[in-house]
């Protein structure tokens, strides 16, 4: 019995942990964006994944050229690449599966830091 009770500890916190290196399905910038979708982020994170199975590490709703114009992108790690998936936002189809650019990831990631940096 003490080595169940031990057994479901340890999976218990791995599991936890394997969760908590993904990011929320709740969490993504540009949810202010969503009532202008007819595709939840929901359902562009499965047709995400179906198409690039792995674990999604950001998420984020954006306007950006190609499709309709707004689209939800997922950078999706698998076999220990990160790869940007990109759906369109109002009809689900896949508009980008492949590795993020490096300038695209530095444009990206100084938003990022500019979005948290506290406003004076």
């Amino acid at each position: 019995m003490h080595k169940l009770i031990i057994g479901a500890a340890i999976a218990a916190v791995t599991l936890g942990s394997a969760v908590s290196a993904s990011v929320s399905p709740t969490q993504y910038s540009g949810h202010e964006l969503a009532k202008d979708a007819k595709i939840t982020l929901n359902q562009a994170r499965s047709v995400a994944l179906k198409a690039r199975p792995g674990r999604i590490m950001d998420q984020e709703l954006e306007r950006e050229a190609g499709g309709s114009g707004l689209r939800y992108s997922f950078d999706v790690v698998s076999k220990g690449k990160t790869t940007e998936v990109g759906i369109d936002a109002m009809t689900g189809k896949v508009l980008e599966n492949g590795a993020e650019s490096v300038a695209k990831e530095n444009r990206e990631n100084r938003e990022k830091a500019q979005e948290t940096k506290p406003k004076q």
